[in-house]
């Protein structure tokens, strides 16, 4: 896959896929080590997309979980085990991001949760590649949303006064945090992992489904178990 010149591009620079995972889910408890799909759990089916890639140079579990260390080792990749304060619910995305950022040696980081199992080691690829041949400081995930939305008590994409059909609204973006490149340097910058020139790269609605609830995890296993 991928050009010559492609290759020479990329292989100036080191990338590391970064697996976050907390030992505690608040919402869904264990969500990242309960059977998903075959006997394997959404960590071990992240690490095992993602091995498919051959643009990543190092996947790093990034983790206050044993449970997830081990798994780590029996899929001879690497891990960090971060201070507990960064696993605790006090920690701010902010925070966690730049914890991540400066305790990863690499160039670029892409920032890849398993609860977001349906997207494809071809679209790991295909965002790398554009956005290594891109000026962009960051390459980040979207789902496009045609809904009729409100903010501070107003209609936020609409005319109230003419309502259009749904799918005439315009389309809005969202960011789904599936996957998200960017450079460390960047990221320890803005403590965030969309930089300040994104490249927004659109997934279909089943890559942006991320896990987040018990009905979430119901869902997305029966759709997993029927992909194909």
């Amino acid at each position: 896959m991928g050009t010559n010149n492609e290759r020479n591009i990329m292989s100036r620079k080191k990338i590391t896929a970064v697996i976050p995972i907390r030992k505690g889910s608040q919402r869904v408890p264990d969500k990242n080590f309960k059977d998903f799909y075959n006997g394997k759990n959404l960590l071990e089916l992240k690490i095992e997309s993602l091995k498919q890639v051959p643009l990543i140079d190092e996947i790093i579990v990034n983790t206050d979980s044993k449970e997830a260390i081990q798994i780590a080792k029996d899929n001879n990749i690497s891990w960090f085990e971060r201070d507990d304060y960064y696993a605790s619910s006090k920690c701010t995305n902010s925070e966690h991001w730049y914890n991540i950022a400066e305790t990863t040696d690499s160039d670029l980081i892409m920032h890849v949760p398993c609860t977001a199992p349906f997207i494809e080691s071809k679209t790991y690829y295909d965002l790398i590649n554009r956005f290594m041949l891109s000026s962009n400081d960051s390459a980040n995930t979207v789902s496009l949303v045609k809904e009729y939305l409100w903010l501070n008590n107003k209609p936020l994409n609409y005319d109230i006064s003419k309502v259009q059909n749904s799918q005439d609204l315009p389309d809005v973006m969202k960011l789904t945090f599936g996957i998200s490149i960017i450079s460390r340097d960047v990221m320890m910058q803005r403590k965030n992992v969309v930089g300040k020139d994104p490249m927004f790269y659109i997934v279909s609605e089943k890559e942006s489904i991320d896990i987040d609830t018990p009905l979430d995890f119901e869902f997305a296993k029966y759709l997993y178990k029927r992909r194909r």
